[in-house]
């Protein structure tokens, strides 16, 4: 009798464990699955992706390095600035505040520079000063877009020693026609 109650107990706590390592393990399998297929999800890329099919200034120069982007997740921000943001900053100030615009509002282009320092794949977004989406100015957008495009105002960016592509954006406050405010 002694007997049949060890066999017993034993027998349930293997069983136990046997239910337990095989509900971890399905939980694992389906966690791995899960965690990894963006077919079924809203948000189906990283942070900062830009589709380059939509974007502007798409075709003019090739991504390098298998296409991999770096700084995905916040921009390069101040790293990128060739020189320094001061010295963008007055390149702004006497190429395009000169301008006769009089429009306020926020012109947000986000893009990517490739191994060589030269940008592209523009996505632009504009909103007004309560940010609202609004339309600016489109010749006003085109300048800052050509002004920000130029490879001059962006530095190469290395890893280990390798030039890489890096994801980039840059917010304009934009007052009566004049920049007043440059962000990152």
């Amino acid at each position: 009798m002694k007997k049949k109650k060890i066999l017993k107990i034993v027998l349930i706590v293997i069983t136990t464990i046997l239910v337990l390592i095989g509900s971890l393990l399905l939980f694992g399998y389906f966690y791995i699955n899960q965690a990894y297929d963006t077919e079924n999800k809203p948000f189906k890329h990283y942070v900062g992706y830009i589709d380059q099919s939509k974007a502007l200034l798409n075709d003019k120069h090739q991504l390098c390095n298998d296409g991999g982007i770096y700084h995905t997740y916040s921009s390069a921000s101040l790293k990128a600035y060739k020189g320094s943001k001061k010295q963008f900053r007055d390149a702004v100030n006497t190429q395009f505040n000169t301008n006769n615009y009089t429009e306020s509002g926020y012109l947000n282009y986000r893009f990517l520079v490739n191994c060589e320092g030269n940008a592209g794949w523009f996505e632009i977004i504009e909103m007004d000063l309560d940010l609202k989406e609004k339309s600016l100015n489109p010749k006003m957008v085109d300048e800052l877009l050509t002004f920000t495009s130029k490879p001059a105002n962006w530095n190469v960016i290395s890893y280990d020693n390798t030039p890489q592509n890096y994801y980039m954006y840059i917010s304009y406050r934009i007052e009566n026609g004049k920049v007043t405010q440059i962000i990152p």
